[in-house]
This record gives C-alpha cells, sequence and structure tokens, in this order.
C-alpha cells in the first residue's frame, strides 16, 4: 500500500482497492504525507472567537481581581455598550478564554469572604448562560 501510494496512487484508489475507508489508508501513510505528519493529527485546530456581552457587575468584578495578562487584555479591549443605568462589556475572544473568566467570577455567588449580593450572583449566571449557550464546555 505504501509503495502504491508513493508510486502515485491516489488515497481513494488505494481505499477502493483494498476496501478500507480513507482514513485508514491515511492512517498508513501518515508519515509520507507532505502536508501533515502524525503528531499533526493529533493538534485541535484553534477555537474561533465569540462575542458575548459581560454584565457590567461581572467586569467590574474580573477587572478588580488578580488576571493574567491575556485576561486582563481581553477586559481592557472590551466595548462598553450602556444599558440604563448600567452597562454590558463586548468581549470576543475564544471560548475557552469566555470559560476561564467564568471561572475567576465564581465569588460572585457568595463564599470566599465575599458576601452573597443577590445582582452579583445573578449577573454572573447570566454570563454564565450565555458561556454555556454559545459555547458548549470541553
Amino acid at each position: 500500500m505504501r509503495t502504491a501510494y508513493l508510486g502515485g496512487q491516489s488515497i481513494a484508489a488505494l481505499a477502493r482497492e483494498h476496501s478500507v475507508s480513507r482514513g485508514a489508508i491515511r492512517t498508513a501513510v501518515a508519515d509520507l504525507l507532505p502536508e501533515q505528519t502524525a503528531a499533526d493529527q493529533d493538534i485541535q485546530a484553534p477555537e474561533s472567537p465569540v462575542t458575548l456581552y459581560m454584565p457590567g457587575k461581572v467586569a467590574d468584578f474580573l477587572r478588580a481581581a488578580e488576571l493574567d495578562d491575556v485576561e486582563r487584555a481581553v477586559l481592557d479591549q472590551g466595548a462598553t455598550v450602556r444599558r440604563g443605568q448600567g452597562y454590558t462589556l463586548r468581549v470576543t475572544d475564544s471560548p475557552a478564554l469566555h470559560r476561564r473568566l467564568l471561572d475567576r467570577c465564581q465569588p460572585l455567588d457568595g463564599g470566599h469572604d465575599l458576601p452573597a449580593i443577590p445582582a452579583r450572583r445573578k449577573a454572573r449566571r447570566e454570563y454564565e448562560n450565555r458561556v454555556s449557550t454559545l459555547t458548549p464546555g470541553p
């Protein structure tokens, strides 16, 4: 099979000839493929960025929290959208980063020496709902 592939026979033709899937042929000749190596198959494609509206109470909490440089930059680049007396922050980044930010605002539910303030808890739940509906968990 490898010799035939090196001789110029296509993956589809080899699959038909050996009555197996094209994926099986690709696996068998993975180290011979010019554009792809076996190690490349284990690498996942990067997630596409999504835009979510983060409630202002969540954004205020996160701005006061200890964040890494990437998280801080995403918050700084977010666009403020006025909503009545409050605001939301339009944040565009990968679903994974949105999940990290959501994890960082868990204290808004109370505990960790912070009182459970209903408005903050509701804001965190709203953001959690937006993250979970637009981006399924890992």
